[in-house]
């Protein structure tokens, strides 16, 4: 989202001025004169009444009289500013409709990008700046990854209590439209507790294991498991799921819902969704161990019939995790490369031996590239001696 700077023609008294004769005329309870005590006792009071503009006004006359607003706020001292600055922030909240949201979305983010960068005060603004994008649909717009967060605040970062805060909201604005981004906020923050304050994140990591297993791009999961606050779930029904998700097949997950049905559909999770997940696990753990697969042995492994075979295949290739090819005549699939479903030291292992098979191969190629260019020349040598 772009913002355009904060340029006013008026001095600071005569905005003050017009603004308190702009509201007194809509009928706000505020004086038309200044006030004594200075700009900020008047900015205080002008934003306390300064919803009453919501009410009637046109989307662009509500934006002009929000910019002649911040274009003050941006002038008060930080450590005078921040009552102000917040109470503002409630304000543009508030917002009746989804127009006016988006007005008082630009008039938020034209106030963030217009405090200094090492302002503290710029993650209050933004948290409100969240808010106010899910009202009007425009969370993409000022929230696209947790890099482009942590950038926002480089010269300025929250503490440890504020991120987990944001993160909270990001994910809760995030999970109905976009579960992928809102998984990677939930695990960015489980990342910000310490082993000292794990304990206290249950809730949270409750919330990273369910977003993560109803996202239908997510299926690498055990990282999950490693962390802190997702280890003190051990024991606990959403780990011992999450633990299915990450290593076992099919049938160990029907068994589970058998036996815990309703803790399932208690936590949000939907369980033809959990199957069609589970059932591409699985696929894909099979095809680690074997490069060819009957379909009898898809439709046993899978819970499938044989007419679904086909098209399940078809959709785990739309993923790109598994290269495979159908063969249809011999009712089989022949697997090229798969991803792993976890990656700890066995895999490791395996990447080492492929890339020192590699080192091999290259420096065989080299040497036999040696020898031939040595042959090269001793040829030439001998062609020009014998002229």
């Amino acid at each position: 989202m772009t913002s355009h700077p904060v340029f006013i023609d008026l001095s600071l008294d005569e905005q003050v001025q017009e603004l308190r004769k702009y509201f007194k005329k809509l009928g706000a309870e505020i004086s038309s004169e200044k006030s004594n005590k200075g700009v900020e006792d008047d900015l205080h009071k002008i934003i306390g009444v300064c919803d009453v503009c919501f009410k009637d006004g046109e989307p662009s006359q509500i934006d002009g009289i929000l910019n002649s607003i911040v274009s003050i706020m941006i002038t008060i001292p930080l450590d005078r500013g921040e009552n102000i600055v917040l109470a503002y922030c409630e304000k543009m909240t508030k917002a009746p409709n989804q127009p006016l949201a988006k007005v008082c979305l630009q008039s938020l983010w034209r106030l963030f990008n217009n405090l200094d960068t090492a302002s503290p005060l710029r993650y209050h603004v933004y948290y409100h700046l969240v808010q106010v994008a899910k009202q009007c649909d425009q969370v993409l717009e000022v929230f696209t990854g947790v890099d482009q967060l942590k950038s926002q605040f480089a010269n300025c970062p929250p503490s440890s209590e504020q991120m987990q805060k944001l993160y909270r909201l990001l994910h809760d604005v995030t999970k109905d439209t976009n579960l992928e981004l809102s998984s990677k906020v939930m695990i960015e923050l489980l990342g910000t507790y310490t082993a000292d304050n794990a304990c206290v994140a249950r809730e949270d990591a409750m919330k990273c294991i369910v977003t993560a297993l109803a996202d239908p791009n997510t299926f690498l999961l055990d990282p999950l498991l490693s962390l802190k606050p997702v280890r003190f779930l051990e024991g606990d029904l959403i780990h011992d799921l999450l633990s299915i998700f990450v290593s076992d097949k099919l049938p160990s997950y029907v068994q589970f819902y058998e036996d815990h049905k309703e803790f399932v559909n208690s936590q949000g999770l939907n369980h033809e969704q959990n199957m069609k997940k589970m059932r591409l696990l699985t696929f894909m753990q099979l095809a680690e161990s074997s490069p060819e697969m009957t379909f009898d042995t898809l439709t046993k492994e899978l819970q499938i019939t044989e007419d679904e075979v086909e098209p399940f295949v078809i959709e785990v290739l739309k993923t790109k995790l598994v290269r495979a090819r159908l063969d249809q005549a011999n009712r089989k699939v022949h697997i090229s490369s798969t991803m792993h479903r976890t990656f700890g030291a066995p895999q490791w292992e395996q990447l080492r031996d492929l890339l020192q098979a590699w080192k091999e191969n290259l420096s065989s190629v080299r040497e036999g590239l040696t020898n031939v260019s040595a042959a090269q020349l001793d040829l030439a040598r001998n062609q020009k001696l014998v002229h």
